[in-house]
């Protein structure tokens, strides 16, 4: 068994590379049903987010699981191979394992310490789970690695004062406006992370605040939690007239927000500043409207410059959770080298009940006026003389060892063991 992962990240591959591959709404189920018909992938879960697409298996030969995937991403999203190929990383067993943890302990992340990566690991994990993709080395795996990053975020400060997209956008709207308690501002969607920048915002100043959803019931529910007011999601062109900052997650495939839509809009508003975050992957908003005078377009990988500021703060914090993970590491390690013993452990206990089994009946058939109690008697020694035999190389096969490999083959090719499903 191998572990092995395949993705990419804001660092290897620009928002127009990660939309495409994006696993957002029905593409994920469809992907993990798709996924699970590829012979050289036993396990799967898929992790997509706004900065990356990762695939982490469960694969017999990972050069040939790799080969596997990148043909099913290029037929999947209809994208050349190639092109996909020069965005892709792996990451196979020790490697993977450490690069999982660095994830889900947001190591990794755009803003390192942001807290909704876990989240989104756990949410992607779950779901995998209720769609039957994973078994035991990706569960084992997946619950390590959020017991890390809950363990990080305990012995750290790697979270504290975390800085997210939603701090980032703050930070860029005070660039553009003072004094942020006079600016009215518009939730467009109701994602995660948006919301998350809204509370942000309203921890700033910001008062006047309009939802518009395309469920209208979540909106008026979400306006309530803001003491603002909720529109209909059609309404809300017409709405940013008398709107200073929008921050847009609709989740929807395709632009919202035009620019021709928004040249009407600064017409009347006077051509009064507006600034606009889309934090949505595919975008929602047209990128040409940033060529509009006095309007302030920003895409989730505009924010990589705000929070490259935060990044000596938190060094010390990332230092010491990598610690935390390299130990983290060692015990699961532990753990799958145990695992590889299980199927010689199983086979060496069903051999020993072979033979206790056929040497009991021998036995009996030469002393057939034995009665019940004697016949017990020989069942009780027998059993303890096998599970006195059988104790040393079991317990030397469950213990961490550099020539486990070596000790397997020698203890299989001794007992003349042969395992099933090997």
């Amino acid at each position: 068994m191998n572990i092995f992962v395949v993705g990419l990240n804001h660092k290897t591959a620009d928002i127009d590379v990660r939309e495409k591959l994006a696993f957002n709404g029905p593409k994920l189920e469809d992907g993990l049903q798709r996924i699970a018909t590829i012979p050289e992938i036993k396990e799967t879960v898929i992790l997509s987010t706004c900065n990356r697409v990762e695939l982490y298996t469960n694969v017999k030969n990972p050069a040939k699981a790799y080969e596997s995937i990148k043909d099913f991403l290029s037929e999947f999203h209809s994208l050349d191979r190639n092109a996909i190929e020069k965005s892709l990383y792996t990451y196979e067993n020790v490697t993977a394992v450490r690069h999982l943890f660095r994830v889900a302990s947001s190591l990794d992340s755009m803003v390192v310490g942001e807290p909704q990566i876990l989240g989104q690991l756990k949410d992607a994990f779950e779901f995998a789970l209720r769609k039957k993709t994973t078994g035991i080395l990706l569960n084992k795996l997946m619950k390590k690695a959020i017991s890390v990053a809950k363990r990080v975020r305990t012995e750290t400060k790697i979270a504290e004062n975390a800085v997210s997209i939603g701090f980032a956008a703050v930070e860029l709207a005070k660039k553009i406006f003072e004094d942020l308690s006079t600016k009215s501002f518009m939730l467009l969607g109701a994602g995660e992370m948006a919301e998350l920048a809204a509370r942000h915002l309203m921890n700033n100043g910001v008062k006047d605040v309009v939802v518009a959803n395309r469920t209208y019931e979540t909106g008026c529910n979400l306006a309530q939690e803001f003491n603002g007011r909720a529109v209909r999601f059609e309404e809300f062109i017409h709405e940013m007239t008398n709107t200073d900052i929008v921050i847009c997650s609709t989740g929807a495939p395709t632009y919202v927000l035009m620019k021709e839509q928004m040249q009407k809009v600064m017409k009347e508003r006077k051509h009064k500043p507006v600034f606009i975050i889309d934090i949505s992957v595919p975008r929602n908003i047209d990128p040409a409207i940033n060529d509009i005078d006095n309007v302030y377009l920003y895409d989730v990988d505009d924010l990589q410059g705000v929070v490259d500021s935060n990044k000596l703060e938190r060094q010390k914090e990332a230092e010491k959770a990598e610690g935390i993970i390299a130990e983290e590491i060692e015990t699961f390690q532990r753990w799958q080298s145990s695992l590889d013993a299980v199927p010689t452990i199983v086979a060496l206990r069903e051999k020993a009940d072979l033979i206790k089994k056929e040497e009991i009946e021998k036995l009996l058939n030469k002393f057939p006026v034995l009665g019940e109690k004697e016949k017990s008697a020989v069942e009780y020694m027998a059993n303890a003389l096998v599970n006195k035999l059988i104790h040393p190389p079991t317990t030397a096969l469950k213990e961490d060892s550099e020539d486990k490999d070596v000790l397997i083959a020698t203890i299989k090719k001794l007992y003349g063991l042969n395992e099933k499903g090997e």
